[in-house]
Formats: C-alpha cells, structure tokens, sequence
C-alpha cells in the first residue's frame, strides 16, 4: 500500500436489540464472544494488524463496559502521537443530543478528524466477527480511484432479501444499492450471486467532510447504508471491494474462504460461537499470524478432573469434576459439578454449574447460577424467570441470574 494516512471511526454504539436479553447490561460490541474475547475486539484486531493505529472508537449505548474493557485491552499510545485507540462518547456537540445514525456519529465528530488530516477515512462497524486485511481494501480504494468504497461479499440471490444488496458494473464501480430487495440483481458474470454491503467504508477526507455536512442539513436517518451511501452513487467514484479478494495471512485450508458473520441474532451468535468448535473450524482462532487480541487475565490454566469433553473450548481458572462437555465454548473461571452433562452450550465467565445438570442449546451469561438437577434444552423449557427463549429454542440466561431450584426440580 503507497503512503496513506488512515484514521479509523469504529461504529461501536449498537443497542443490539435483538441480542436482548445479553445486550441488556451492555453493548453489542461488549458482548463476549469465543470464550476470553468481546465482539469489538475482532475489527480492533484488523486495524491493528492491517498496520492501522489511529482509531477512535464511537461508543453511545450501555457503553461502560464496553469502555472499560478497551482501556483494560487496548492500551497502544506510546510516545508517538498517531498510535492510539480511544474511546470517544457523544460530545453533545453542535448542539446535539445522542447520536441518531451512523453518520450522525461521525458528524459529530468532525473535530476528531479535522485535528487528525487523514488521507483516508475507514468507517467500520464493531459488531461483526471476522477476519480482514484493511490495507489492502484501501489499496483497493486507491488504485480505482475512488471517493468512497463499500466492503462487500457475495451472497446467494436466494438470500438477497437479508442484506443491503450493492449493484455493480463489469469494473466494480456501483450503479444502485437497494435494502433487502425481494429478488437482487446479480453480479456482473455470477448469476447466481449478488453483492451485500458488510457496513464497512473508506471514504477521501474531503469527501466524506463534504457528504456529512450536506447530510447533517436535511431529516432522515443519517446511516451510512441508508443514506451517504446511496446519495454518492452517480455523482462520485462509489465503489465494492469484493470481500473475497481479501488475503489473510495464516488461514487453513478448511476455513470458510470470505467467513463474516452479523451476530445480530441469539441463533446467529450461537452459531458463530459453535464454527469455533473442533478439528477443522470455520472460523479457526489459532492463527498467529493474524491473532484476535483480548484483555490478559491472571488466573491458572483450567482444571480438568475426570470429565469427558470433546470439541469445546474451556477457559482459564474453570474448574470441572465428573462432567460430560459436548461442543461447548466453556468461559473463565467456570465451576461446573459432578454428574453435569453440556452438549453445544455457551457458558461465560464465572458461572456456577450445579450437579446432575443437564443442558442443551443454551447461553448462560456472566456469572448466573444453575441448580443441580436441572434439566434445560432437552425438552420443552419452562418460563424461567428473566430467562429468554429465542424462536428455535436456545435458552439464553441473563448475566447475574440464580436459577431457582425449586422450579427446576418441579420440570425434571
């Protein structure tokens, strides 16, 4: 990549409704994932090692431990100056209240790259899971000529109708967008393929200053996909780095080629934590020629103690007697009993798992509390009380819950 001065704007404010009830007492972007991991931490990950330093990372909902957690992990600055990632919360600037789009975030904070005089912009949102070499994107960027390039991947035209669906001439040059269109154009010799934003931008400056302003003038929703967008096509150089070329470093043959995931959803989070699991992962984490960085933590490797497990991750300091762990990411500093049977759960740190139990398809946020005996996934669940059942069954227990044991022997 030619000499670029690049800023990245993190987008890491999203309420993240539907991940409800794990986004109650944080962000989507603060939700943990993998084990020892947060969302956020796989787009700082990218910056990082696509040799990108300077980056201001957007918070606005339930944002105080998403804040915490990048202070605790994210401690880059040094003694050069555009070496850092900072936390930036809504400044109320120019008279305004909370952030009303992605763009409107960005608005208000101008100043921020007034100050910094990047060459480029990269607007990239915090809540997906993935792994990207952003240089060569704005390689990418650079060599078109564009004013502005959307990340984009392929998706079947079946599934078109889930997606921002991104129109393109035979150079990658976009000629329309449309959101969730019952039936996509295709991509230009692929008939069977289309195009989807991912909601990831490297913008020119003085484009980017010119289009945000213009926007801030006018109603709407000030989103990036819904609005700047769609306003730059015609008028300026838009164009789509196909996801696909991009080239990681490390990865094994078996991964899924181009893999990124919107954990929008319980299923979809699940999901994204089960392709971590096995011999031949999806998504393999183990890849130290482009790591996934977290926050350390001090405490003793796992203690394993005549327990069966297959295909799961079990964290540091969990402590597991006479169990059975079937296709489970297992947190730190667990405590699960004898006689406990887990087949494809997700258990987060400092969960207190009682004897006999059994449970299936489930999500047990930090440190809730499940009975003996209790008998959760393998029939019809109860109405657990603050717990949520998502549309296929997944059983999700919110951070902090003791499940009562009297209702859990009442159903075994």
């Amino acid at each position: 990549m030619k000499s670029v001065r690049v800023l990245a704007m993190i987008m890491a404010g999203g309420k993240g409704e539907r991940l409800m009830p794990l986004t109650a007492v944080r962000s989507k972007p603060a939700v943990p994932f993998g084990g020892k991991y947060r969302i956020v931490d796989f787009v700082l990950s990218n910056m990082l090692n696509s040799g990108i330093t300077a980056n201001y990372v957007l918070v606005q909902y339930q944002s105080q431990s998403l804040i915490e957690h990048v202070r605790e992990s994210w401690s880059i600055a040094g003694r050069l100056k555009d070496q850092f990632i900072t936390v930036v919360p809504p400044q109320m600037r120019a008279g305004g209240g909370w952030y009303e789009g992605t763009a409107d975030a960005v608005y208000h904070n101008l100043n921020l790259i007034a100050d910094f005089r990047p060459d480029v912009v990269a607007v990239f949102g915090a809540d997906h899971i993935y792994r990207m070499d952003v240089s060569q994107m704005i390689q990418f960027h650079q060599d078109s000529g564009a004013e502005a390039t959307v990340a984009a991947l392929p998706v079947s035209i079946e599934q078109s109708s889930q997606f921002g669906i991104l129109e393109v001439d035979a150079d990658d040059r976009l000629v329309g967008f449309e959101e969730k269109p019952a039936r996509a154009r295709a991509m230009p010799g692929r008939p069977t393929m289309a195009l989807s934003s991912m909601g990831n931008y490297i913008f020119d400056t003085s484009v980017l200053l010119r289009i945000l302003e213009r926007d801030a003038a006018r109603p709407g929703s000030h989103d990036f996909g819904r609005n700047i967008i769609p306003d730059l096509i015609g008028g300026r150089k838009v164009f789509a780095y196909d996801f696909l070329r991009n080239d990681v470093p490390g990865l094994r043959s078996y991964e899924e080629k181009g893999y990124w995931r919107d954990v929008g959803t319980l299923d979809a989070y699940w999901q994204a934590n089960m392709d971590l699991l096995g011999e031949t992962p999806s998504f393999d984490l183990r890849n130290n020629q482009w790591q996934i960085v977290s926050a350390g933590y001090e405490s003793p490797m796992a203690s394993i103690v005549r327990t069966y497990t297959d295909q799961s991750m079990i964290g540091q300091g969990s402590h597991i007697v006479d169990a059975e762990i079937r296709n489970s990411v297992i947190g730190r500093d667990v405590h699960i009993e004898p006689g406990a049977y887990l087949e494809e759960c997700i258990i987060m740190d400092g969960v207190r798992i009682g004897a006999h139990a059994r449970l299936h398809r489930m999500i047990a946020d930090r440190f809730s509390s499940i009975p003996a005996g209790s008998d959760i996934g393998f029939q019809e669940s109860p109405q657990l009380p603050r717990c949520h059942i998502s549309p296929t069954g997944l059983v999700v227990i919110p951070r902090d819950t003791k499940v009562p044991m009297t209702l859990m022997q009442s159903v075994s």
